[in-house]
């Protein structure tokens, strides 16, 4: 009996498969209503008047290139407009030219502080700068911050370079040889 049953649902699943595939291949129609007029409404070619304009074609031949007289392959700049004539008659009634402005005096560290020396830390190789300004004596090394003001770049065995926070400039300051510092001698 169990083969029978086994046999009948076989049969039921062969059905149901023939019954799926007819519904799948049914008749079916394409709609096509929206693509019919749209391709009817658009021209192919949208030219106004399709004739050969020889009249530009013959004025295209005749134009003479006049170049501004830069190298296209050369990254210089390309030299400025020549002055016409009538410009050249009035260049000189024209305003004044103003003299550029002159570049800021260099930066210096401010009178009372003084770079008098420098040396090294005994067990790595990094500089520390000494400096006074009369009372309080400042050991510091590169990348510190002198009187919330300048940033040390560089110590040198001859002089300093240090950066104004504010500004972004660098200075440099030489080194003094003079003895300085409370108690040293003078």
């Amino acid at each position: 009996m169990k083969q029978k049953r086994q046999i009948g649902v076989l049969f039921i699943l062969v059905v149901a498969a023939a019954i799926v595939w007819a519904w799948n291949f049914r008749d079916k129609r394409v709609v096509t209503a929206d693509a019919g007029p749209n391709l009817q409404e658009d021209p192919i070619i949208q030219v106004p008047n399709p004739h050969i304009r020889m009249e530009q074609i013959e004025r295209a031949r005749r134009a003479e290139y006049k170049g501004s007289g830069r190298n296209p392959f050369s990254p210089a700049q390309a030299p400025p407009p020549r002055a016409t004539n009538l410009e050249k008659k009035f260049e000189k009634y024209g305003p004044e030219p103003q003299a550029p402005t002159p570049p800021p005096p260099p930066l210096v560290l401010p009178s009372n502080v003084k770079f008098y020396g420098f040396g090294t830390v005994p067990n790595g190789t990094s500089r520390r700068a000494f400096f006074t300004d009369g009372e309080e004596v400042y050991v510091l090394g590169e990348g510190d911050v002198l009187l919330k003001r300048f940033r040390i770049i560089r110590i040198g065995n001859a002089n300093l370079e240090f950066e104004e926070i504010s500004t972004g400039r660098i200075g440099t300051a030489p080194l003094e040889e003079q003895a300085a510092g409370p108690g040293a001698p003078q």
